[in-house]
């Protein structure tokens, strides 16, 4: 399988005679070739070099957003490995999203945590940069029976702050408390409710708040 070089304007890793001869910096390919012309960005040195683009393998990806998904193939190094939880941008002819691994399943349909990229069948993934998140807001008299659930739709990067109202159209509660998925990065704890704690959306399983649009309709 050939794969092509790198173009111009591209960034590819490789040593740097002038500044790191024996390790790797990102250098910016000035003109594409067998040997290509490209200029160290930490120190500005130009030189040719020659560069063999790593052998790549292609995976299938599926990705989840809401209650749709689609499916993929990405290329990927093949000497990589890739591990539940960990994000990567996928372009598709819908749209260009980042993701985040939420399964990693082999050829006999076992799923595992991490695997080497050449032992991959699947990587099941969700979209991360805009999320749905659910929300339960409880009554601000505290009356749990008449709570409601709603959904709202923010940038994954918008964070949920415990102890901070957040307002979304109509709806505007005061964040009691935020349910942390499992394939998110460490937290302290499964369910964050102490005032201060914040939970990035793309994290969110689901937020817990009090109303206080009824709170200020109490008033009257």
């Amino acid at each position: 399988m050939t794969h092509p070089g790198p173009d111009a304007g591209d960034r590819v890793a490789l040593a740097c005679p002038s500044c790191t001869p024996t390790a790797t910096t990102v250098h910016e390919v000035l003109k594409p070739g067998g040997h290509v012309t490209v200029r160290c960005t930490d120190c500005g040195h130009v030189h040719k070099e020659r560069y063999d683009p790593p052998r790549e393998v292609a995976v299938d990806v599926v990705v989840s957003q809401g209650d749709e998904s689609l499916t993929t193939t990405v290329d990927v190094p093949a000497e990589e490995t890739v591990a539940r939880g960990e994000e990567f941008v996928v372009d598709t002819a819908e749209a260009i999203m980042q993701v985040r691994i939420t399964a990693v399943e082999l050829p006999d349909d076992q799923r595992v945590e991490e695997a080497d990229v050449a032992d991959v069948a699947t990587l099941w993934t969700r979209a991360v940069d805009n999320v749905r998140v659910n929300v339960t807001v409880h009554p601000n008299d505290g009356r749990r029976d008449d709570s409601r659930s709603v959904t709202v739709s923010v940038p994954g990067d918008h964070e949920f702050v415990v102890g901070e109202t957040a307002e979304f159209a109509d709806e505007e509660f005061e964040i009691t408390g935020v349910q942390v998925r499992d394939d998110a990065p460490e937290y302290r704890f499964e369910k964050l409710d102490h005032e201060g704690d914040s939970v990035f959306a793309k994290d969110v399983k689901r937020v817990y708040g009090r109303d206080v649009t009824s709170a200020a309709w109490s008033a009257w």
